[in-house]
This record gives structure tokens, C-alpha cells and sequence, in this order.
């Protein structure tokens, strides 16, 4: 199952747009954690289907743009500590929690409980967000430390970084 397009948007605007990026389907968004892939250049790397315990993402060659398979993975967001272009991020919309995403962070990293301001792909504050969970990367398996937040389920294809990490 293909979780980006082949897009060449972010080579003229510098990133990619929310329509660019193709989202699970809200019934998998539902059951947890599914990583959704940013990845929108051809390029020799593959270390989130290296890394994944399970086997759930799959190039069709060294060049090629990671699939997921949704049946198959765990939610694990190991994909994301090990993504070298911090272009992975797990979206998590269970009844019981709201929704959460997972993104990478390579900066001061926040505290649990913080209430930070949610960042669009453009560094742009599209809401405020409170921090869920912090792992980092000294604590994780990845190279990049990660920060769950809490968002609103309409800004799920917007929100991709934090601020206001004081």
C-alpha cells in the first residue's frame, strides 16, 4: 500500500503539501499507531524497513519510496527514530486517546505534560498541543530522539513539528 505520492511539489515550494501526502485510511488511523511516509525523493536509504521489527515496510528497490503494509505492523514507531530525512511520523486516532503523532525531534526536547505549538511542515503554528510522551535518543533504538503529541484530529495531515520548547 503506497503512503506517498511521487510528488516533486517540494521541489518548487521547499515542502510537501497536506494533499501530497496520502493518509492510511481512517479505520486503520482508528485501531493505533500507523506510520505515515514524507518521503518524496528517490534516493539510496532504507533504514525504516531495515529497522522494522516486523517487516511491514517494503521498497520495491534501494531507490525506491517506502510502502507500508497496514496488516502487518505494529505501531512500533522504531521507523521513525531511524529515519535519517525525519520524513516518518506515526499517526495514532484510537477512540479512547484522541489522536497523537509521533514526530521526530532534534532539538531541546520538550517535557511530558508541556503544552507546546503545533508546527506545520512550513515551521507555521496551526494549533497548540500538549506533549504525550517523550523519547530520547539516548533511550530509544533509533538515532533521533521522538515526541508525541496530543492534536486535534482535523490538523493530522498538517501538524509535523513543535515549538515553543522552552
Amino acid at each position: 500500500m503506497k503512503t506517498q505520492k511521487d510528488t516533486a511539489s517540494w521541489r518548487t515550494g521547499g515542502y510537501l503539501r497536506p494533499e501530497d501526502v496520502e493518509l492510511p485510511p481512517q479505520e486503520v488511523l482508528a485501531e493505533g499507531p500507523v506510520p505515515v511516509i514524507e518521503c518524496p525523493q528517490r534516493i539510496p536509504c532504507d533504514p525504516c524497513g531495515e529497522n522494522c521489527p516486523v517487516g511491514a515496510i517494503e521498497m520495491n528497490d534501494i531507490n525506491g519510496i517506502p510502502e507500508v503494509d497496514y496488516r502487518k505492523c505494529t505501531g512500533c514507531s522504531l521507523c521513525v527514530a531511524h529515519c535519517p530525512g525525519l520524513a516518518i511520523f506515526t499517526i495514532d486516532c484510537s477512540p479512547e486517546e484522541g489522536c497523537k503523532i509521533t514526530i521526530p525531534y532534534e532539538f531541546e526536547l520538550p517535557e511530558t505534560g508541556q503544552e507546546v505549538e503545533a508546527l506545520n511542515r512550513k515551521g507555521e503554528k496551526v494549533t497548540t498541543a500538549v506533549v504525550k510522551s517523550v523519547k530520547s535518543k539516548e533511550g530509544s533504538a533509533g538515532d533521533t530522539s521522538t515526541v508525541t503529541i496530543k492534536i486535534p484530529e482535523e490538523h493530522i495531515n498538517e501538524v509535523r513539528n513543535i515549538g515553543g520548547v522552552k
